[in-house]
């Protein structure tokens, strides 16, 4: 090993540590696309995934204290680490609510899963290239946001569909699970928006 080799700061995998967090959340929303499917077992599975993300994100903190040299700012980093962390939580307590309240999932919520589930990977995919290519980062980034507007969409649709449900307890269970949905595609926009606002301090 040269001298020079020796005295170079140690720099983390932070893209990829952001994407392995990112794998989990993505793993636990699939469980989250099942369980609204009307798989009761996997809700164990969205709650095992929480519990993983967040030893990720303690993994990613460790390497944040210990690094001289950061490709992004810590901030962003921490920032994006923390969203990413509230997908899974707010996710892991959207079905912990539902199981506690017996309120089974139904068409609705089955749709607003699968389009978080696929923002969530359009987030991966914008993280695959930050510090690459500012633009792809960008452009995947306004796709997670997209997702949220197509939840939004089908939130106030199928608010709209609830008042046709005569059961007042299953109507009032389901309009508060729907919001959580909605909750969660915020996270998401916070996620994507960070990813381009640390394109934009790189530029």
């Amino acid at each position: 090993m040269t001298a020079a080799h020796w005295f170079l700061p140690e720099q983390p995998d932070v893209v990829g540590l952001l994407r392995a967090q990112l794998a989990i959340t993505i793993e636990g929303l699939d469980a989250y696309v099942e369980w609204a499917g009307g798989s009761r077992s996997a809700a164990q599975r969205v709650t095992d995934a929480e519990a993983r993300g967040d030893a990720a994100k303690r993994e990613l903190l460790e390497e944040l204290r210990a690094a001289f040299v950061l490709p992004l700012e810590p901030e962003d980093v921490f920032a994006l680490s923390r969203s990413i962390d509230w997908i899974l939580d707010l996710t892991c307590d959207l079905v912990a609510e539902a199981e506690v309240l017996d309120c089974r999932p139904d068409d609705g919520l089955a749709e607003m899963a699968r389009i978080l589930a696929g923002g969530a990977r359009r987030l991966d995919g914008a993280v695959a290239t930050l510090g690459d290519d500012g633009e792809t980062t960008t452009a995947r980034a306004e796709a997670a946001i997209q997702s949220e507007r197509d939840l939004q969409a089908a939130y106030y649709r199928r608010m709209a569909a609830l008042l046709e449900v005569e059961d007042r307890g299953k109507r009032i269970a389901l309009r508060e699970l729907y919001r959580r949905s909605s909750q969660i595609a915020t996270v998401v926009v916070d996620v994507a928006e960070r990813l381009m606002y640390a394109v934009i301090k790189q530029s």
